[in-house]
């Protein structure tokens, strides 16, 4: 049987996906809370938020994420970074699972990515968990209701958690298995509760095939000033740097938290709603992602509660340092009502560094903001992915390297000619360790960080006294109203100098080696900004 709203024309039959259960379209938030609840899938917690476990996976897998390696994409696709599927092991694989589902219940989910209906693409969502629908009907964008009924979808994605795939039997890695094919535009995700999977799989699309569009997709948050969204500005960085946190500042209006796109029309939203981490959150320090976590149809990934008040713990991570809460977008006071923005002004590049060396902001040339895109440093933080047990230390290029289909000079100079036609000034901002490198220092300061990013914004950091800083060549403020000018000097904040010009050494030499795998493609400026 099937219920809820669904194009007449475009039921899973259609597409070939026959023999289940019941089917569930388009339910909405309360009828898939009640849903889950009835399957046993969760808790209603305090003010219909809806917690959940996600099991043994409370992080994403990208080593067991697979393209399949067709004519179409074999000179696209950056195999160095992306693990091959053979077509003939796709399509055992979609073919046993849609065995495996069979009179199984499902939840199907009709939504669009991109806010930009220039470039947004229509995608089906099926999901074997109640749950995991309501998540990505948070995360991505929700079409008109009346639209429902004529929608037709361009991707489907289909994730079954307790299907498990065969390495040898389905060419892939594990039993758990994340596999895009882009000619039968299909993605299935299998073996895995982690909800961030089901969102990560059409940012990934979206990296495909926005390029040849002459779309940068970019990994970062977005806000814009308050009534002025030609006041843009991103904010690049992997998951713990502090993308979703520092974009959600009350002065400015938030366009999204994590994946964007910028087009010659300016700067786009792909979804719909924010996953934030919500490790040590606090009412007073981030109010508005606080009071998320009681709203209706949140959803609370592996946060430990009380079991009587369900009170959440946000200071126990006993299973898992990535604990989340996903919510619509519409859930932040000063969120955008259209989640679009101009081309931004300015260009933040986020990253957690785990040594101790970088200062807390840094201004950047075009070819220094390339390069340290291309280099994407940072320090993976406990819990985002399995196995990540304390910060590690990591280059992910362009911020994001586990998304990125295509190489990342194909990013690289998207963003470098879209600086060039429209003008952004670009900040290193370094939210990890200061006087001393993790274990030794302590984290930067967040009011810090606040300040330095707000005077950036307002354009008043122009103005100040810049230093050379002799290990990168990038210029540093010398001072800021409101900050410790000793916090602007990482070598000052250490009591061993020494160790700090030991520990600066070690990073310069990583960044040179890790950067070597670019300079076939790159332009002599940016190899001359590697190291100034």
């Amino acid at each position: 049987m099937t219920f809820g709203r669904v194009n007449p024309q475009f039921r899973l039959e259609d597409q070939g996906i026959e023999g289940l259960g019941n089917v569930y379209y388009n339910l909405m938030e309360p009828a898939l809370i009640q849903t889950a609840l009835t399957n046993g899938e969760g808790t209603l917690g305090q003010g219909g938020a809806f917690l959940v476990s996600t099991g043994k996976f409370t992080g994403r897998s990208p080593k067991d994420k697979h393209v399949v390696r067709t004519d179409s994409v074999a000179d696209k696709i950056w195999w160095d970074n992306n693990r091959e599927m053979s077509p003939e092991g796709f399509d055992t694989l979609y073919a046993d699972m849609l065995e495996h589902m069979k009179g199984r219940n499902m939840y199907v989910q009709d939504l669009i990515g991109g806010a930009d209906p220039t470039y947004s693409i229509n995608v089906r969502m099926v999901t074997e968990l109640a749950w995991h629908n309501l998540f990505i009907r948070h995360m991505l964008r929700r079409p008109q209701r009346d639209a429902l009924d004529s929608f037709v979808a361009e991707f489907t994605v289909i994730n079954c958690p307790s299907f498990k795939a065969d390495p040898e039997r389905h060419n892939c890695r594990t039993e758990t298995v994340i596999a895009m094919n882009f000619d039968k535009k299909i993605i299935l995700i299998g073996g895995t509760e982690y909800a961030g999977e089901n969102k990560k799989s059409v940012f990934t699309l979206l990296n495909y095939l926005l390029p040849e569009k002459g779309v940068m997709p970019m990994h970062c948050s977005a806000n814009h000033a308050k009534d002025n969204p030609v006041d843009t500005a991103i904010f690049f960085g992997l998951s713990g740097t502090g993308k979703t946190t520092l974009s959600a500042d009350p002065d400015r209006t938030l366009i999204g938290d994590d994946e964007h796109g910028w087009s010659d029309r300016g700067t786009f939203n792909f979804e719909g709603g924010c996953y934030a981490k919500t490790i040590n959150l606090s009412a007073e320090a981030e109010p508005e992602i606080y009071a998320t976590c009681s709203m209706f149809g949140t959803v609370i990934e592996n946060m430990v509660y009380d079991e009587e008040t369900f009170e959440l713990d946000y200071e126990d991570s006993s299973l898992t340092e990535n604990m989340r809460c996903a919510y619509p977008l519409e859930y932040i006071s000063n969120a955008s009502d259209t989640a679009l923005g101009g081309h931004p002004k300015n260009i933040i590049l986020l990253t957690c560094d785990a040594y101790g060396v970088l200062p807390p902001i840094s201004r950047l040339t075009p070819a220094q903001a390339m390069y340290h895109f291309l280099s994407g440093f940072t320090s993976k933080t406990p819990g985002t992915e399995r196995g990540v047990v304390e910060p590690e230390p990591t280059f992910s290029t362009c911020f994001g390297a586990p998304f990125m289909p295509r190489r990342p000079e194909t990013y690289g100079n998207l963003l470098r000619e879209k600086i060039a036609k429209h003008g952004a000034t670009c900040w290193l901002v370094n939210t990890g360790w200061t006087g001393g490198a993790f274990g030794q220092g302590s984290r930067m300061p967040i009011k810090a960080t606040r300040a330095l990013l707000t005077a950036a914004l307002d354009g008043s950091l122009n103005d100040a006294t810049f230093r050379k800083d002799p290990n990168f060549g990038f210029e540093v403020p010398v001072t800021v109203p409101g900050v410790d000018a000793t916090l602007l000097d990482p070598r000052a904040t250490w009591t061993d100098k020494a160790a700090y010009d030991a520990q600066a050494a070690k990073l310069v030499n990583m960044f040179s080696e890790n950067f070597a795998q670019y300079l076939p493609y790159i332009d002599e400026d940016v190899k001359a900004a590697a190291i100034g």
